[in-house]
């Protein structure tokens, strides 16, 4: 018994070891970048900002006309809603601000847009703007889009940071959607390889994205974003990560909905982790970006480490108590291996968090990590329908706006 749990220890271990030395490599790469500057555009590209929204009709109106005062040419843009579950009202109202209007019903993310995509002539647009029902973008984003599709990057992702920090919940929320940021995105970035795509604030041109959604597994497919980037691996192209091109999201401000997100984005990794071994990936091509984007899917959430982590400080305690050594490593390297995961955190996470209310907020964490563990208790594997999570906030601060 204490064999296996000597070897059960190591693995677990070496696995820890290997995932975190990978985010504290490039934790510190974010730390590092410098992008060269992209020379403004001299030309407009025609852009459609596209917006599937499902029951959204307490706050989809208000995202419109957000998007439709944007500062970017008006004849160069249009809004496209796509209308899964509106009410009539709705609908009049959103066509009554001046924005097309789809209605359908697909209640699936991925088959909102492939139906929308499917209404789009061909040179009718150049990009296609992917936002959220609650996504705001703020002052020049497009611009800076433009500016980044006119120097050649057909995949964009704009910077989707929080417009809603109100609950504890939400500024954890919002706290790790910035880590993600510089893990995922700067980081990767900076190393060379592409970018991760947040699944909204993203461009990607017209008839890239239409052959992606195109394909039918995405069709079947509730994590939309992690399909993206797949069909991107395969086709060589990366996502290139706009910093500075903000689009403000709806964090999640409750446990019961985290548990919701986290159960969607759990179930969406495990199938794509399952893709790489799927019959249409043995023709691609194994570089070092394919193995990168092979290890990113076999990295846990960060609230299932802070789960481990804290397993092993109840038995390094239970050790120490009975003198009873049954687990392996020795603790101090255990403790070693969370010191540098925090670290990590530590500098991935933006400087103005570094607050009393994120102090606050910490005393949420345990319940966050409930909240996670039974989302795994209820992952499905092959899930067909979409686990919408509910957006209700419309308030800007003064910095956002």
């Amino acid at each position: 018994m204490v064999t296996f749990l000597y070897i059960a220890g190591l693995l677990l271990f070496i696995y820890l070891f290997c995932s975190i030395t990978y985010l504290l490599v490039v934790a510190i790469a974010g730390l590092m970048y410098r992008e060269e500057a992209i020379p403004p555009a001299t030309s407009f590209a025609r852009i459609l900002i596209l917006i599937p929204s499902f029951r959204d009709d307490h706050i989809i109106c208000h995202t419109v006309e957000e998007a439709l005062k944007h500062n970017y040419p008006a004849e160069k843009f249009d809004v496209l809603v796509v209308a899964d579950s509106l009410q009539a009202g709705t609908i009049e109202d959103l066509r009554a601000q001046g924005a097309r209007v789809l209605e359908v019903n697909t209640r699936m993310k991925s088959r909102s847009i492939h139906a929308a995509l499917d209404t789009i002539k061909s040179g009718e647009y150049e990009l296609i703007m992917l936002l959220d029902a609650d996504n705001i973008m703020k002052a020049d984003c497009l611009q800076l889009v433009n500016n980044a599709y006119r120097a050649g990057h057909l995949a964009i992702q704009c910077h989707r940071t929080a417009k809603n920090e109100q609950t504890s919940v939400a500024l954890l929320d919002a706290i790790s959607e910035e880590i993600n940021n510089h893990l995922f995105r700067l980081g990767q970035q900076s190393l060379g390889f592409s970018a991760a795509p947040s699944g909204s604030g993203m461009a990607v041109e017209f008839h890239l994205l239409k052959a992606i959604f195109n394909w039918k597994p995405i069709l079947e497919n509730p994590g939309e974003d992690r399909e993206i980037d797949m069909q991107l691996l395969k086709r060589g192209i990366q996502m290139h990560y706009l910093p500075e091109a903000w689009v403000l999201d709806e964090k999640v401000a409750s446990h019961d909905v985290f548990e919701k997100q986290r159960l969607r984005w759990l179930e969406a990794q495990w199938y794509h982790l399952g893709m790489f071994w799927e019959p249409d990936m043995i023709g691609i091509r194994k570089d070092r970006h394919y193995y990168n984007k092979l290890v990113q899917n076999l990295l846990l959430p960060r609230s299932l480490y802070l789960v481990f982590f804290s397993a092993i400080i109840v038995l390094v305690i239970i050790r120490y108590s009975t003198g009873w050594a049954f687990f392996f490593p020795v603790p101090g390297w255990w403790l070693s291996l969370l010191l540098f995961f925090l670290l990590t955190l530590a500098i991935a996470m933006p400087s103005r968090y570094y607050s009393s209310p994120t102090i606050k907020a910490l005393l949420s964490l345990p319940g966050l990590m409930i909240a996670m563990l039974r989302a795994l208790l209820k992952v499905k594997k092959g899930r067909k329908e979409f686990i919408p999570t509910p957006k209700s906030y419309t308030g800007l601060k003064e910095s956002q706006k």
